[in-house]
């Protein structure tokens, strides 16, 4: 695509038309490849954010931001993991299904990393979706809590948190591994990537980046607490567009800034 002259508007006519070669077959067929690592799943870390680097206005209120045909890419990406990961966050701001409905194939097992057990009742991982939702919960949590969500249908799975009242996420991909989750999908929200992407437990990132300013919750927080100033970079970086999307992907490589 030839690149659009200095001030010249960017319309939806000057994005690609027609069926353009689908380059997302490499990404299925990697996918499709992967392996377990020794001690946790392979991870697919995927979320769609604005120009800016946003998934949501403001936080605790969802919001879509693919267009249709970058769902149905997210839906072809859930058929493709064993699991799909949340934090409880996204569940109290989008309440999400987390199945497969856009396109042929079969549901992942839905994990919600919740460690103080806030998890609704009135879920539509509870009432929509076929797989008994896991929720990996803090040893501290009240078990008459832990009763209430398995009677409705939940798992409870109950780990060590550390000093910040947080769950290792080492100890969680272990746990998954360990039940037969060899591949991983994670999705969200920004507190979940960003601690993925903090102790470096992910092994490819597929990006929708939409033509929106939001100005809102950012995806990424800081990667450089208690490291050295490393970030990721993907390499190599391919790319897909989707209408008026651009979805991105690649393997996280940890360098300099």
């Amino acid at each position: 695509m030839a690149i659009p002259q200095i001030g010249k508007r960017i319309s939806s006519s000057t994005l690609p038309r027609g069926k353009p070669r689908d380059k997302t077959a490499r990404l299925f067929a990697d996918i499709a490849a992967s392996t377990r690592k020794k001690c946790r799943p392979w991870v697919t870390l995927t979320y769609a954010q604005s120009l800016d680097g946003c998934i949501a206005a403001r936080p605790g209120h969802g919001l879509t931001l693919s267009t249709r045909r970058s769902l149905v890419l997210t839906h072809r990406l859930r058929a493709a993991h064993d699991a799909i990961l949340v934090g409880i966050g996204t569940v109290l701001a989008d309440n999400p299904r987390l199945t497969v409905r856009l396109t042929p194939g079969k549901d992942p097992q839905p994990v919600v990393l919740d460690s103080q057990l806030r998890f609704p009742l009135n879920t539509n991982l509870l009432r929509k979706h076929p797989k008994s939702p896991w929720i990996v919960a803090g040893t501290d949590v009240e078990e008459s809590r832990q009763r209430t969500l398995e009677i409705a249908g939940a798992r409870v799975f109950r780990l060590p948190i550390n000093t910040k009242g947080q769950i290792e996420l080492p100890d969680v991909l272990g746990h998954l591994a360990d039940r037969g989750i060899h591949k991983l999908m994670v999705e969200g929200g920004a507190h979940v990537i960003t601690s993925f992407l903090s102790n470096r437990m992910v092994d490819r990132v597929v990006l929708t980046l939409t033509p929106l300013l939001l100005g809102g919750l950012r995806a990424v927080g800081s990667l450089s607490e208690g490291r050295d100033m490393s970030f990721p970079r993907l390499d190599p970086v391919y790319y897909q567009w989707l209408g008026e999307d651009i979805v991105l992907w690649g393997e996280p490589i940890w360098g300099g800034a």
